[in-house]
């Protein structure tokens, strides 16, 4: 069972998505007040959706026709950086100018007993699925990091499962690791959706299959997949770090880490269009576009 949010006459709907592909509305308005329900009545969010469900009419609409928006409006967005193997390969070619066998400090961080994690977006700077993520204006080296995101409640309980486009700038990282939330953070630079997998309804969340997809005129010119068994770290441990000392809101969104890398000579352009797919979340789509254009139009 998904979450999903959509657009009908300027109104945001928040509705159940089974696994047989049937849209059914929802009486609540957030993502949030389902769980917080459920809490309450001392049962899982998974049986109150069927509960409400049960006797209800699904939409004759299917989930392609419909105009999503992203399945929670998080107060912030954390992420998870070189949980995975191939990410400490690619950080450690952008910090050592291409020389794949130097040591840097991402080898230090891979194996150490606190991961890195570092604050990514808001929900002012977040997108859903169709909407543009934009290319940061000062940097010439720039790609798309699939990823798993943890949907959690202050506690650090996990909510929900979702896809997550944490956009990056390899050459502003590279340059120096002080810059990294210039290369992380910038509007439209997080995109998440399509929906959210109630964690109930999980077995095994180390079994995901994460594939990305990124087309140039309608030619695809990176394809590449991982799987979350691959990570180094568990969802436990990355949570548990994010809560030391810390205030997490509701509804906070974590991002695990990639394993999906494009090629070192590649970065995006304006009009690429990234496909991001969780085997049982969905797809999370975005065209990408310039900011400086989007600044142009806006004159």
């Amino acid at each position: 069972m998904r979450i999903i949010r959509y657009l009908h006459d300027k109104q945001l709907v928040l509705a159940a998505l089974t696994d047989s592909g049937k849209v059914y509305n929802l009486p609540y308005q957030e993502f949030l007040e389902l769980t917080s329900l459920a809490e309450k009545r001392k049962m899982t969010a998974l049986k109150l959706v069927e509960d409400v469900i049960a006797d209800s009419v699904p939409l004759e609409a299917s989930i392609e026709e419909l105009q999503l928006t992203v399945p929670i409006d998080a107060p912030e967005v954390w992420a998870s950086g070189v949980t995975y193997f191939k990410s400490k390969e690619a950080r450690n070619y952008e910090a050592t100018d291409g020389k794949l066998d130097a040591t840097t400090f991402y080898d230090k961080v891979y194996d150490a007993a606190r991961p890195e994690i570092f604050f990514k977006s808001t929900s002012e700077r977040t997108v859903g699925p169709n909407d543009p993520v934009y290319l940061r204006s000062d940097s010439k080296w720039q790609i798309p990091e699939p990823e798993l995101g943890l949907v959690i409640n202050n506690h650090g309980k996990v909510l929900g499962y979702l896809a997550g486009n944490d956009m990056s700038c390899r050459d502003i990282e590279g340059e120096n690791p002080l810059y990294l939330p210039q290369a992380k953070v910038w509007r439209n630079s997080c995109s998440v959706g399509p929906a959210i997998r109630l964690a109930e309804t999980v077995e095994n969340p180390y079994d995901f299959e994460i594939s990305c997809k990124i087309f140039r005129d309608d030619i695809i010119v990176f394809e590449g997949n991982a799987r979350t068994d691959q990570l180094k770290r568990s969802f436990e441990e990355l949570i548990s770090y994010l809560l030391k000392d810390n205030q997490i809101f509701e509804g906070t969104i974590l991002l695990t880490g990639t394993c999906v890398v494009p090629p070192n000579e590649f970065t995006l352009a304006d009009g690429d269009e990234v496909e991001i797919e969780i085997s049982t979340i969905g797809m999370l789509k975005n065209s990408v576009k310039s900011l400086v254009n989007q600044r142009e139009k806006s004159y």
